[in-house]
């Protein structure tokens, strides 16, 4: 298992390299290039100041360079091992060892990609945290009541449901989330944008009553803000991890080791629960290394339609920014979380069936 992990790590940096190639060049190609749309903003600009400008981009971001230079002055930015010096572009002394990797500076916003990375990833994840849990837990218990129920009315009920919702695009539920549970015009449940009140520096981080009443709190009201987000986030997952669980389960039941179970007398909960159930984790958690990746593609239609300031946005904006620093960035950490979570996944599978070995 630890030569296993070892390799796998390894792996991560050519697929992280080729990872964001296709993202830096798909960007270097398309029409008008990096920094197009920085200078279509400065169209007001006389002819000699847009000319420095421009040369001002080309000299910091090295615009004019070869792409595959550009692309390589990237990837020495943000290795821990490289040129220490790449300058304008990579020195006559190639002075190569351990330095500080840095993810460059917005070409839009002037600020560090680092900083806006901190302030967008914690949105993102404390999506995903909360979705992951909620997802499995209603897949799990919906597919063993379809199991145990099969081809009752509890059965073709739920899958008709659950092929419904699998079938509606997010962005199209989000849009009717907002129109009808945040609307005033018919059930104003629910904020429709944001994830905090315009009041909520003024509020305590617990709810409590006072003598106006019942106060939400920080906490509360940041949870209030997050419900509609995590609906449209979750249900086409659990939607799925449904009829998977429900076909493990079926799969489960019929094998010989729950017939001897349930003929030593054991109790039906028990057998359900403790044998039929471990093994048909096993589905779900290879499918788990998918979830995560999903759910952070997924939070780029759900961030912009919520107004949610997370990865998704983030990237979002610097995409229509032609941000190149921005884009990279996001795609760098995306690229990790999701290859952190086929390693998961592959260690949780191995705990759940100690048959399973990775050495050789």
């Amino acid at each position: 298992m630890g030569s296993y992990l070892i390799r796998r790590i390894l792996l991560m940096v050519p697929t992280l390299i080729g990872i964001t190639a296709v993202v830096f060049f798909v960007m270097a190609f398309s029409p008008g290039g990096i920094g197009a749309s920085l200078l279509d903003k400065q169209g007001e600009l006389r002819p000699a100041q847009r000319k420095a400008l421009e040369d001002y981009y080309e000299k910091r971001y090295g615009l004019k360079k070869p792409k595959i230079v550009q692309y390589g002055r990237w990837l020495n930015q943000v290795s821990p091992i490289g040129m220490k010096d790449a300058g304008a572009g990579f020195p006559a002394s190639w002075k190569v060892g351990f330095k500080s990797p840095s993810l460059g500076e917005s070409m839009s916003r002037q600020r560090p990609v680092s900083e806006m990375i901190r302030d967008a990833l914690p949105v993102t994840v404390l999506l995903d945290l909360i979705t992951i849990p909620f997802v499995y837990v209603i897949a799990i218990l919906t597919g063993i009541q379809a199991a145990k129920h099969r081809g009752k009315t509890v059965d073709i009920a739920s899958g008709t449901v659950l092929l419904g919702l699998w079938s509606i695009p997010s962005i199209w539920a989000g849009v009717l989330l907002i129109g009808f549970l945040a609307s005033k015009q018919y059930f104003h449940w629910f904020p429709a944008n944001g994830l905090h009140d315009i009041q909520a520096d003024s509020m305590s981080f617990l709810p409590h009553f006072q003598a106006s009443g019942f106060q939400r709190g920080y906490l509360l009201d940041n949870l209030y803000h997050l419900v509609l987000p995590i609906i449209c986030l979750s249900y086409g997952s659990f939607a799925f991890l449904s009829k998977l669980a429900r076909g493990a389960v079926l799969e489960s039941i019929n094998t010989d080791y729950v017939r001897t179970a349930r003929a030593k007398g054991l109790p039906d909960k028990v057998v359900l629960y403790q044998h039929v159930l471990r093994n048909s984790l096993l589905p779900l958690i290879t499918v788990s290394a998918n979830l995560l990746p999903g759910l952070i593609a997924g939070a780029v239609v759900v961030e912009t339609i919520f107004g949610i300031p997370g990865m998704g946005k983030l990237t979002i904006d610097a995409i229509n920014a032609r941000d190149r620093e921005v884009v990279l960035g996001t795609t760098l950490v995306a690229g990790i979380l999701g290859l952190v979570s086929f390693l998961i996944a592959d260690i949780c599978y191995a705990i759940a069936d100690p048959r399973v070995s990775y050495e050789k």
